[in-house]
């Protein structure tokens, strides 16, 4: 008699009789649907409460423009969607059966949810087809209006003495040690790093906002606000601390409604913006330049900017202006010119072109740099071939204000190899170029850049002609590396000599014929006074750096170099020099006989060897 084994849960039934292996499962317990939330009313205005909530405090921190050219508008809503099909779910209570039943369930309570997010998706789709450059190659290629222009002809040769020779990264360390000095500040705030290069009343700048140190630092200061700016010349190189009457109370290191992007986005919330630019008035007004960001290209193509959101630092009061004023230097950014020009670049002849063939495709290149042309500040860079990008075939100039740019074909070293160039000049003292200026000098295009040492200090300058990079040239000074670089050009040729002198702008030049000397030993060095006919003046010239000063005489033809900024009966004479006088003129001034011709300068120097000849 064979043996059965009956353990608690098994029965004697095996596979063979259809059983189920002689394991009896547990019975199921009925599942009870959770109880819904008072009524259908009720559910609703709960439910749209608190997506209301979380809506209002996802705007409050993260300020989406309502607006359907934005791409974090979208997000918002998807967002609120979602918020109100949970709480749908949750106050209907979970009902029906298995997964199937689930998704009715959620289904039917979330129908216009689901429908808005659908829309939103065949938006997006329609809108990102109609922005496809791959259709829209035309219209990406006009955004930026471009005209030819002529470099020497527009753009002014520029003195040694209005060269910027600040990168930012000078300009910031010199705000931090300007700030270091003022012991009420510089353990309550700290410098914001987005220096912006400006003109103020004629001069190359750039201008910062103080921040708060820390939160702790914000709460006790908040009342009074931010007490000053930094202005840095970039000339000079001196670094002014602006305090103001009235502290400055919405910038982006505010907290809470006077935070800037915050206000901008509670007076104007379908706008988008681009970043907000600290920039000060004629007058030392501090202001917020905040750009209006536009699609012109479907719904989210071909990025513009139309007018621009002026904020008084100070009072935050806000207007938006589609013409800006005139003293504002900078409402389209850099990024926004050099993507406008790269469009232009690859698709003016067209999208199969810019894949195959390539004709006449261009670049930008992947520096850039700010030039002061009148009273605005012009973006420039460099210009390549797609198929080669070891030199340029131009440059662009951008007004940052209005947009008008100008294409100037000047075929010749990138940015990249004039730093090269600079630095092998200089390669035993392993210096750095920081990115270059482009100007005009003699008019001949020139990289303008400075020499930085591993101290991150200015050491020296240099100047690297665009067309022939093999001129380089350095100096100690911005003074005495122009007139290197002067002396270069004119020695190939590119420039006649008489453009080759260099007169500091704080030197001026007059002429005459000597009618008094005198001399002095001062400090162990020997001084010549002359003083010349029909003037009252002495000009003290010394021997040592002016050696045809031994060997004038009274009544000789002379031309003097003098520093402008002396006052008194005696000025401090630069230079000096000498050239023939003429028969039957001995009662002639030099006014009247005119200016001396380059000849004569040239005799005159080579009168005596070692003389300096001063023009």
């Amino acid at each position: 008699m064979p043996f059965q084994f009956n353990f608690g849960g098994f029965n004697s039934g095996g596979f063979q009789e259809g059983g189920t292996g002689g394991f009896t499962p547990p019975p199921k317990k009925a599942h009870k649907p959770r109880k819904a939330i008072g009524n259908a009313f009720t559910r609703t205005l709960i439910n749209v409460g608190v997506t209301l909530l979380v809506g209002l405090g996802y705007f409050y921190l993260e300020l989406p423009a309502l607006n359907f050219h934005a791409e974090e508008f979208y997000v918002f809503v998807f967002l609120l969607c979602a918020v109100y099909c949970v709480c749908a779910v949750l106050t209907s209570g979970f009902q029906g059966d298995g997964a199937k039943g689930y998704f009715h369930f959620v289904k039917k309570q979330c129908t216009l949810p689901f429908v808005v997010v659908i829309a939103l998706i065949a938006a997006i789709a329609i809108g990102a087809i109609s922005s496809w450059v791959v259709l829209r190659a035309g219209s990406y290629s006009k955004l930026l209006p471009i005209q030819s222009g002529d470099f020497t002809a527009e753009v002014e040769e520029i003195s040694y003495d209005q060269i910027p020779m600040l990168d930012a990264d000078s300009a910031a360390r010199l705000g931090s040690r300007k700030l270091g000095e003022l012991s009420d500040m510089v353990s309550q705030f700290e410098i914001l790093p987005t220096y912006t290069q400006i003109n103020y009343q004629g001069r190359p700048v750039r201008v910062t906002s103080l921040a708060y140190g820390d939160l702790i630092k914000w709460f006790t200061n908040r009342s009074e606000g931010l007490p000053a700016y930094l202005v840095i010349d970039m000339v000079t190189q001196e670094a002014e601390v602006v305090r103001l009457e009235d502290g400055m109370k919405y910038t982006t290191a505010e907290h809470f409604g006077r935070n800037l992007y915050r206000h901008l986005r509670f007076h104007y919330p379908t706008m988008m913006f681009d970043d907000p630019v600290f920039e000060i008035d004629e007058e030392g007004t501090p202001y917020w330049v905040c750009s209006r960001i536009v699609k012109t290209i479907g719904l989210f193509g071909g990025t513009d900017i139309k007018g621009a959101v002026l904020v008084n630092a100070v009072t935050g009061e806000s207007i938006y202006y589609e013409e800006v004023p005139n003293w504002v230097d900078r409402v389209y950014s850099y990024d926004i010119i050099m993507e406008q020009y790269d469009y232009y670049g690859m698709y003016h002849n067209g999208f199969l072109n810019s894949m195959f063939g390539q004709r006449d495709v261009t670049l930008t290149t992947e520096g850039w740099n700010y030039i002061a042309i009148d009273d605005d500040v012009y973006m420039y860079t460099g210009v390549t071939s797609v198929t080669s990008d070891q030199s340029n075939i131009g440059f662009i100039l951008s007004n940052q204000r209005t947009k008008e740019t100008h294409f100037y074909t000047i075929a010749g070293a990138t940015e990249t190899s004039a730093m090269d160039s600079a630095q092998s000049q200089v390669q035993q003292m392993r210096y750095e170029a920081t990115f270059p200026l482009l100007l005009n000098i003699a008019d001949q295009p020139t990289y303008f850049m400075s020499l930085k040492g591993a101290d991150g200090l200015v050491k020296m300058y240099a100047m690297v002609n665009v067309q022939r990079y093999n001129i380089v040239e350095t100096g100690g000074t911005v003074a005495e590396c122009e007139a290197n670089y002067r002396q270069s050009l004119a020695h190939e040729g590119l420039i006649d000599t008489g453009e080759a002198e260099v007169i500091p702008g704080d030197q001026e030049e007059t002429s005459g014929i000597v009618a008094e000397i005198r001399s002095a030993v001062l400090d162990g060095n020997t001084f010549y006074f002359f003083r010349l006919e029909n003037a009252d003046t002495f000009y003290a010239v010394s021997a040592a750096e002016n050696p045809q000063a031994v060997i004038l005489n009274v009544g000789d033809s002379v031309v003097l170099t003098y520093r402008t900024g002396d006052s008194g009966s005696i000025l401090t004479g630069t230079g000096i020099s000498r050239f023939p006088r003429l028969e039957g003129d001995d009662q002639l001034t030099l006014t009247e006989r005119g200016t001396p011709s380059e000849s004569d300068r040239e005799t005159a120097a080579k009168e005596v060897p070692g003389a300096q000849s001063a023009a």
